[in-house]
């Protein structure tokens, strides 16, 4: 079959001229997706900039307009002896796997088709067209974890002449993964701010990458979405300890659900959970994944719409009477806790 598993997709694209005139690159890791089609897209030796060699489509724009892939890909190359189709944003549309079997069936003489897509699952008409064909390849594109995440660290670190101690790699490992461009970031950001300095100490993660060091607010969020209620009282309580973290909770709490709502749409619109967190802007960070994944099962819009009610009008509530807001928030957390619990007895 015409597909690599995950830890081939790096060698196959290391080859000076992969052998392949459609290649389909999915998975729930965005900028993944996106740094491979890149490299494969270098490959050709093909100048990307050049509009009339490289034809840069939406995979929404080919659902509207039937035939316009075969006819993009049969079209003849006036400016150079190959051309590129660039189709982004690709997902499980029978359309355009519709298109694409029937490129395989008939291929360009002189077009290369690289497509970039979301999360496919096994069977998914245009994975599943792709895997089929004599001349295609589908390349999937998962969260880094474990050693691929370690090379991407050792890598980047190791370029910029780096080194890092292992309490450190380790709160640098937890906080990374799951988007691979998101990832890059970070460590961008992290080698910016060892400027004259070699090596790497856990302050220095916590002071720069995203999301290393959960704050209290954090846990008591974590906490009750995970229905774990001693957990989430006692996070709760050392929050509210501090000043000023009251408000701090709430509002949160309520971008959480907001969130939330919005992620569990994707979902109803048919979009695998793993994709919608991997995508998710700003991003989620690896160590919070799954447990956000098994939020979504159990926050269906109808609750999260229930809860920001609920939540809009404590707002307002302790507004008006501020010496009750401690309570009033706690009383908030601890149902939606003990609610997350009793989803998660009963899935």
């Amino acid at each position: 079959m015409a597909q690599k598993k995950s830890h081939e997709v790096d060698a196959w694209l290391a080859r000076s001229r992969p052998e392949a005139s459609i290649v389909l690159c999915y998975g729930p890791d965005r900028g993944l997706v996106s740094e491979r089609a890149e490299r494969f897209a270098k490959s050709t030796g093909l100048p990307l900039d050049d509009p009339f060699v490289v034809v840069k489509l939406d995979a929404s724009t080919l659902e509207k307009d039937p035939g316009r892939l075969l006819d993009e890909a049969h079209a003849v190359a006036m400016f150079a002896a190959q051309r590129l189709i660039w189709i982004r944003g690709a997902g499980a549309d029978r359309r355009l796997a519709d298109d694409v079997k029937a490129l395989i069936a008939r291929p360009a003489a002189d077009a290369v088709v690289l497509i970039e897509a979301g999360d496919l699952k096994k069977g998914a008409a245009l994975r599943s067209v792709v895997e089929g064909g004599a001349s295609s390849m589908a390349l999937p594109c998962y969260a880094d974890e474990g050693r691929d995440l370690d090379r991407l660290i050792d890598e980047e670190l190791g370029n910029a002449g780096l080194s890092i101690g292992l309490d450190a790699r380790r709160v640098l490992r937890d906080s990374l993964g799951g988007d691979r461009r998101a990832t890059r970031s970070e460590l961008h950001k992290l080698v910016l701010y060892m400027a004259g300095r070699t090596q790497i100490e856990r302050s220095d993660v916590e002071c720069t990458v995203s999301d290393v060091s959960a704050s209290s607010v954090d846990e008591v969020i974590d906490a009750a979405l995970a229905g774990d209620m001693p957990r989430a009282d006692a996070a709760l309580s050392r929050a509210l300890s501090a000043q000023g973290a009251t408000f701090q909770v709430l509002s949160a709490l309520m971008r959480q659900v907001q969130a939330l709502h919005l992620m569990r749409g994707a979902v109803d619109a048919g979009v695998s959970p793993g994709s919608v967190v991997a995508s998710a802007r700003p991003p989620i960070f690896f160590s919070r994944r799954q447990l956000i994944e098994r939020a979504l099962g159990s926050w269906p819009t109808s609750r999260s719409e229930r809860t920001l009610t609920r939540l809009q009008a404590l707002v307002l509530a302790t507004r008006k009477r501020p010496e009750l807001a401690a309570p009033a928030i706690r009383q908030a957390v601890l149902g939606i806790t003990a609610e997350s619990s009793a989803a998660a007895r009963g899935r």
